[in-house]
């Protein structure tokens, strides 16, 4: 190991006693049952159904809270705990509302206090004392530890503690108090968040889910192929940008645009305005709790179709560009018949309808209208000097990855492209061909550039952040052409139909799946593939633990859109040292009916994989980095103390 290296490691640690003790600590803690790893995904900008989810751990906060508390607290007791954790402020509220003295109140204030102070030793048992010690609200850090570490065997300290308790409440903070146990409760049942893709799109707020997972403990996030538009929009992409907003104006959410995050639509409604009118196939999807005006919906109507008609346009220049892309027949545009209303597409000759083709010169179809030009460049620079969107994006390329390896599991959004056969799929890149792993690795090589290199708009790098929502080698598309154009303009829905790639099907075969895991250097008997993005049909009977436990798809439906067709509000899935839950989850209706009824949309766990034996944090990713620093620190001792 380097000698300066290990100087500078000296700086921290300047004695014996100091390397000792930390390898002491870090032996212990590879001992330690590893802590519950909690996944979710396809968000979808549904905010409060996640708030939900994240404040009960997937039902582990009841759970926790039940296991104690089950011969001493009733049924709705336990209900009525589980929701002041999860809800604190909102709670206190209403239960304060029910006492008709400060005398009962009072009693209550100790009973809840000393029950809380009672459940976190237990919710804390996995950790050390200084890591509770950095989940405890630090106004409260004394105040929480005198009652945590309280020992009556003496009764010496009976009445100092009751004075701890009896002072907090007369001072005022017992509500703050109650507030920062329920947080510090929450973050202890989850030790660690997997977000495997797609925050944002379709759902109302996705900036709110970015605020709270900024704020997370910690978090990981697998980029799914809607987060990754919105990165490429923030990265240079114009064509990016024109799907991102084309999915806000068809989910009436253009306010996210707008209001969340500062970006002024007024050049492209102006646009809409002069050249397009009404068009049913154009109108938003209007959301049952947020009714619109009929002037209100004409508008969106008519920057749908502006936006729409700008982004087949900019299209066409990367799919000539760019021949490896393989995307010839996706030039629709030039494919059209503009006399007779018609247009080619794979072979087969459709009739068109609701068209829009106002600003589309028929001799040059591609070419955007001046103001067209003028109207993405404004959204462009918006999009870019926006400070809200900047924070976010910049997340989500910290913590985000295409895929993850995380405690011998392959946590991927959407695919492993694959033939027919199970073979991993090629594509060619500037001459050399990338499959598999190494694929995978290449396009995010790209997006990390294009990202980093926000002043380029049509290099090869930018140009694949967009073939990475649309290509048929992509890993986050999965499809072999998306058919938005056809789905606008074209009656005829067998026209409408996205091949899947064959991974959607083959990934239900045991042997495919371990090798894919073998793939990525996973152990294919103990690992598993943790997938998303497609929407499991519970409501037709597919189940979502498949290939014998070797694949786990967690996308049930969170987005309000798919929970006709799911039958569920989507999945959750649950690792502790134990083993897995996968957990499914009910539409959940407001975060009122929760505090008013204690409903906490949980169906039945299902058990995925028990563990044989506890895992133990040695066995972790985590353990594997404490090991390298016990390693590093031994090498310390040699080089500097045992001289």
């Amino acid at each position: 190991m380097n000698t300066r290296f290990l100087d500078l490691l000296a700086e921290k640690y300047d004695c014996e006693e100091k390397v000792v003790t930390e390898i002491i600590n870090l032996e212990a803690i590879l001992n330690l049952p590893k802590g519950t790893e909690h996944f979710v995904s396809d968000l979808h900008g549904e905010y409060h159904a996640f708030q939900h989810v994240l404040r009960n751990g997937s039902g582990k906060v009841k759970e926790k809270i039940s296991d104690i508390f089950k011969d001493t607290l009733t049924e709705q007791q336990i209900d009525e705990f589980a929701t002041l954790v999860y809800y604190p402020e909102e709670k206190l509220k209403l239960i304060k509302n029910d006492f008709k003295s400060d005398e009962e109140l009072i009693k209550w204030y100790k009973t809840i206090i000393c029950d809380m102070i009672h459940l976190i030793p237990y919710v804390s048992s996995k950790y050390t004392r200084s890591k509770l010690r950095k989940a405890l609200p630090k106004q409260f850090i004394y105040v929480i530890e005198e009652l945590l570490y309280k020992t009556d065997q003496y009764s010496n300290k009976k009445q100092y503690y009751e004075k701890i308790v009896q002072q907090v409440i007369s001072l005022g903070q017992a509500d703050k108090l109650i507030t920062g146990l329920s947080y510090t409760i929450q973050q202890l049942v989850v030790d660690h968040l997997h977000v495997v893709g797609d925050i944002y799109d379709r759902g109302p707020d996705p900036d709110k889910i970015m605020d709270t997972l900024i704020n997370y403990h910690s978090i990981d996030i697998q980029w799914g192929n809607h987060d990754v538009l919105w990165i490429g929009a923030y990265a240079g992409s114009k064509v990016c940008l024109a799907n991102i907003i084309r999915i806000c104006a068809r989910y009436d959410n253009l306010d996210i645009i707008e209001d969340a995050y500062g970006i002024n639509l007024r050049p492209l409604l102006n646009l809409a305005e002069k050249y397009y009118d009404d068009n049913p196939v154009f109108r938003p999807k209007v959301h049952s709790d947020k009714p619109i005006s009929e002037h209100e919906a004409l508008q969106i109507t008519k920057i749908h179709q502006a936006i729409a008609m700008i982004q087949f346009k900019l299209e066409s220049p990367i799919i000539k560009r760019r021949s490896n892309f393989n995307m010839s027949e996706r030039l629709l545009l030039e494919k059209v018949d503009y006399e007779n209303n018609k247009v080619s597409v794979y072979g087969k000759t459709y009739p068109l309808e609701n068209t829009c083709f106002a600003t589309v010169d028929p001799n040059d179809p591609a070419k955007l209208l001046k103001e067209e030009e003028e109207v993405i460049d404004k959204l462009l620079f918006s999009v870019q000097h926006s400070e809200k969107l900047s924070r976010h994006m910049k997340f989500l390329m910290k913590k985000g990855s295409l895929y993850l390896k995380y405690n011998g599991n392959l946590l991927i959004h959407g695919c492993i492209p694959v033939d027919e056969d199970g073979n991993m799929e090629q594509m060619e890149i500037e001459g050399k061909s990338y499959k598999g792993r190494e694929l995978l690795d290449k396009f995010e090589q790209y997006l990390r550039y294009a990202f980093a290199n926000r002043d380029k708009t049509d290099d090869l790098a930018t140009d694949m952040v967009w073939y990475l929502w649309t290509g048929e080698y992509s890993s986050l598309f999965g499809k072999r052409a998306m058919t938005t154009f056809e789905r606008y303009f074209i009656k005829d829905k067998k026209a409408h139909k996205e091949k899947q790639n064959p991974y959607y099907y083959l990934r239900e075969n045991e042997d495919i799946c371990r090798k894919l895991l073998e793939e990525f250097d996973l152990d294919p008997d103990q690992g598993h593939i943790i997938n998303g993005h497609t929407p499991v049909k519970e409501i037709e009977g597919e189940n979502p633990i498949k290939a014998n436990g070797k694949m786990i798809v967690i996308d049930g439906g969170f987005s309000e859109a798919y929970q006709s067709t799911t039958g569920i509000a989507g999945y959750t899935l649950l690792y502790n040292s134990f083993g897995m839950q996968l957990v499914a989850h009910q539409q959940f209706k407001s975060k009122e009916d929760v505090l008013l009824n204690g409903a906490d949309v949980l169906s039945v766990r299902r058990v995925v994989d028990k563990e044989l034996e506890r895992k133990k944090v040695r066995e972790t990713n985590i353990g594997q980095e404490l090991l390298e620093e016990i390693d590093m620190l031994k090498r310390l001792m040699e080089y500097r103390y045992m001289k």
